[in-house]
């Protein structure tokens, strides 16, 4: 029979027991990872100083704490201040057993939606690159015909007269090469998944992008060592990793920062096709310093065609949710501005143990 500790850390939720005193006697892992506090930070710390509320919420717990009731909160940002705050529903409930101590629980409304959004955005999806492959190789045979066409009629003209005719050529191989970007985004091999390590894939991105486009940037890293191996195809983390990367480094300014951070989350679950639930205990956290993602589009950025840079094609996000929705992670993002952060959830290799390399 399972014992009361394995049943505190086993709960997938953030939990707090909390004293009279409105200490915090206990947290469980989730908690922990949720407020992004260690368990040594939490324990004898008053709650309102660690834990914040966007609500007027103290008054109404003394309340309850008093007549030994429960208190519930729906739809308000809880956080640390250790990063973005998310939207959660927050119960307060008494500890049978106890005079005065209280139980704390806070689940996390936002990233249901998120789960619920990003699924009916994967369906989107699916009409939309059926769609538009469908176009790319329609329009693609007769732009050869332009191009050619355009080439054929340069030979004849002045060279001042060759301007229009080397615009209509441009213009086409550009169209086309958007066209081809589309192919490949349909066309997109099934994932050959193994053990990795998720650091040696994240390096490897991290120089590229140092000594190309993230030229301009600093970089910090703030690795966990001790997280295990885990399940991906370690050529198109890379690629997911890399056009992470340099969304980061284009929103970033000259002598922006990027910072690359991964921990383990031992409570995330996702919701599978087949109804069963998947465990995401890797997380891989990807921060720029820019100015946010633009409000009208942040809650379609994984959506193909959807961009918020100028003659951007709306493929690079859509490419990396599709890599990863194919391969059994997750994506997410919290934009504020002079703070974006993609957040990248992946699963345990079969075998892996929690003190793997």
């Amino acid at each position: 029979m399972m014992d009361a500790a394995n049943l505190w850390s086993s709960m997938p939720i953030p939990i707090l027991l909390l004293n009279g005193d409105d200490t915090i006697a206990m947290s469980n892992p989730a908690a922990e990872s949720f407020l992004n506090l260690s368990a040594k930070s939490l324990q004898g710390a008053n709650l309102w100083e660690k834990v914040m509320v966007d609500a007027p919420l103290e008054a109404a717990y003394g309340r309850a704490k008093s007549a030994r009731g429960s208190l519930f909160i729906n739809d308000v940002d809880v956080g640390s201040g250790m990063g973005a705050p998310m939207l959660c529903n927050v119960q307060l409930a008494p500890l049978l057993g106890s005079e005065d101590q209280m139980l704390m629980l806070i689940s996390p409304s936002e990233m249901a939606s998120r789960f619920s959004q990003n699924n009916n955005s994967n369906k989107a999806a699916k009409s939309a690159i059926g769609m538009a492959e469908m176009l790319a190789h329609e329009i693609k045979n007769p732009l050869a015909g332009i191009t050619g066409a355009a080439q054929l009629l340069s030979m004849n003209l002045e060279a001042d007269d060759q301007e229009m005719t080397d615009l209509i050529v441009e213009e086409s191989r550009r169209i086309v090469a958007l066209l081809e970007n589309v192919e490949q985004f349909g066309n997109q091999r099934p994932p050959v998944l193994n053990a990795i390590n998720i650091h040696d894939i994240l390096d490897r991105a991290r120089q590229s992008a140092s000594v190309g486009f993230g030229a301009h940037m600093f970089f910090v890293v703030d690795y966990d060592p001790s997280l295990p191996h885990a399940l991906a195809d370690a050529d198109q983390l890379q690629q997911v990793f890399l056009n992470l990367l340099k969304n980061a480094s284009e929103a970033g300014g000259e002598g922006g920062s990027i910072k690359l951070r991964t921990f383990y989350d031992p409570a995330l679950r996702v919701r599978q096709a087949d109804g069963s639930h998947a465990r995401l205990p890797l997380q891989i956290e990807i921060i720029d310093d820019g100015p946010g993602l633009p409000a009208d589009i942040a809650d379609d950025i994984f959506e193909p065609f959807i961009s918020g840079k100028e003659n951007g094609t709306g493929l690079g996000l859509a490419l990396v949710s599709k890599i990863l929705r194919d391969s059994g992670g997750w994506i997410s993002v919290d934009s504020i501005p002079g703070k974006t952060t993609f957040r990248v959830s992946l699963p345990l290799a079969p075998n892996s143990a929690e003190g793997d390399p």
